[in-house]
C-alpha cells in the first residue's frame, strides 16, 4: 500500500509518494504537475497499484476530490486548522508539505476534515450568495443614511416609496443628490437580486430529501427562527450526525470560549471565531430574536448579563440555541417551550 500526500495550489500541484521500505516509511517518489489538463494527474496516479490519498481542505479542493476519489483505496480530506505543523513549519516548501501529508497518512494520525455532499455544496452556495445580496443592501442603506444624515434628514421609513420621495425632494447639494439617485437604483436591482435567491431557495427546499424535510420541519418549530435561519444552519451544518458532542458543535460555528492556561492559573478568553462565521452570525441573530419572545429564554439572558454583561450574555444563548438545534435534529424531535431542557416530542 502506497501513502499520496498532495499539496494542491490554483495552478500546480505537488505529489509526495510514501511507502514502507524494510519496515520504515520512505519516499518512493515525487511529482509535480499542473492542474490542467488532469488526464497526465490521472495516468500517474493509475500507476502506482492500490494506494491512499490526502489533500487538504483548501479552496477548491472539491474537483481533485472527484477526480481521483474512484482512483484510490481511500481519500482523507485533511483539516488544515488542526494540521497545524505544516502551517508552523520553518522549512515550508510544496514538496515538504506533501510528503508531511504522506507521512501523517501512513501512520494514520491525519486530522481529517468532513467532505461535503453534493447537495449540501449547492445549499452552501445558494446560501451565501443570499447572504452576501444582503450585505450589499445593508452597505446601500447605510451609506444613504449617512448622506442624509449630514442634513439632519435620516429618519423612519426611509427605504419605503413614500420615505425616499421625500429624501430626493430634499435640498440636496446636486451631486449628493445625484449619489443619492445612483444609491437608490443599486438598492432596487439588489433587492430583485435577493428575490430571485429567495425564489431559488424555495425551489431547492422542494426538492430536499426526507431527512432534510424533516429537519426543516423540525427547526420551524423553534421561537424565533425563519426561513432564512432554517437555510443557514442546514447548509452550513450538513450531517448534523458527523458531530459527535456539543462542544464541536460550538467549535464548528467558533462559538466555543477560548481558555489559556498555564500552571494552576487560568485565564477564560473571548470565543475563537473559528469555523463557520454564517453559522455564527446566524446564531447570535437568533439570540436577540428568542429573547424577545420567549420569556424562558430572557430571564435566562437576564442572569447572565447580571454576571457577565450583554456581550457574553448575548454569546451564551446563541451557544445554548445551537446545542438545543443540533440535539433536535438529531433526536428528531420538535421543539417543546413546556419541556425542562426545551426538547420536546419526536416527530410523527
Amino acid at each position: 500500500m502506497k501513502f499520496v500526500g498532495v499539496d494542491l495550489h490554483k495552478k500546480t500541484i505537488s505529489i509526495c509518494v510514501v511507502a514502507k521500505v524494510r519496515g520504515k516509511f520512505k519516499v518512493i517518489d515525487r511529482k509535480r504537475f499542473a492542474c490542467r489538463p488532469t488526464d497526465m494527474i490521472t495516468k500517474y496516479l493509475q500507476t502506482l497499484g492500490r494506494f491512499q490519498l490526502t489533500v487538504e481542505s483548501t479552496i477548491g479542493y472539491e474537483w481533485f476530490a472527484a477526480l481521483v476519489e474512484p482512483l484510490c483505496d481511500r481519500l482523507v480530506i485533511a483539516h488544515p486548522a488542526k494540521l497545524r505543523v505544516i502551517a508552523e513549519s520553518t522549512r515550508k516548501t510544496d514538496k515538504i508539505d506533501a510528503q508531511i501529508l504522506a507521512e501523517f497518512l501512513a501512520h494514520d494520525m491525519l486530522p481529517a476534515a468532513w467532505m461535503p455532499t453534493g447537495r449540501v455544496r449547492q445549499h452552501r452556495s445558494l446560501v451565501r450568495y443570499r447572504h452576501r445580496i444582503q450585505r450589499q443592501i445593508t452597505s446601500l442603506k447605510n451609506r444613504s443614511r449617512g448622506l442624509l444624515a449630514r442634513y439632519n434628514e435620516d429618519r423612519a421609513g426611509l427605504f419605503t416609496k413614500a420615505g425616499w420621495r421625500i429624501a430626493m425632494s430634499l435640498p440636496l447639494l446636486d451631486t449628493e443628490k445625484w449619489i443619492l439617485a445612483r444609491l437608490g437604483v443599486e438598492l432596487r436591482y439588489h433587492h430583485k437580486r435577493l428575490k430571485e435567491a429567495d425564489e431559488a431557495l424555495v425551489e431547492f427546499a422542494k426538492t430536499a430529501p426526507a431527512i432534510e424535510q424533516e429537519h426543516r420541519e423540525i427547526l420551524a418549530t423553534m421561537p424565533g427562527v425563519g426561513v432564512v435561519t432554517i437555510d443557514v444552519v442546514l447548509a452550513e451544518l450538513g450531517d448534523v450526525r458527523r458531530f459527535r458532542n456539543a462542544r464541536q458543535i460550538t467549535s464548528f460555528a467558533g462559538l466555543d470560549p477560548g481558555v489559556r492556561e498555564s500552571a494552576s492559573k487560568r485565564m477564560n478568553l473571548g470565543i475563537s471565531r473559528a469555523g463557520s462565521r454564517m453559522l455564527r452570525w446566524a446564531m447570535i441573530q437568533l439570540a436577540w430574536r428568542v429573547i424577545r419572545q420567549s420569556t424562558r429564554w430572557r430571564h435566562r439572558y437576564e442572569q447572565l448579563k447580571a454576571r457577565k454583561g450583554s456581550k457574553q450574555a448575548i454569546t451564551a444563548i446563541a451557544r445554548r440555541q445551537l446545542v438545543v438545534i443540533a440535539a433536535l435534529m438529531r433526536r428528531g424531535e420538535t421543539y417543546d417551550v413546556t419541556a425542562k431542557n426545551n426538547v420536546a416530542t419526536k416527530v410523527a
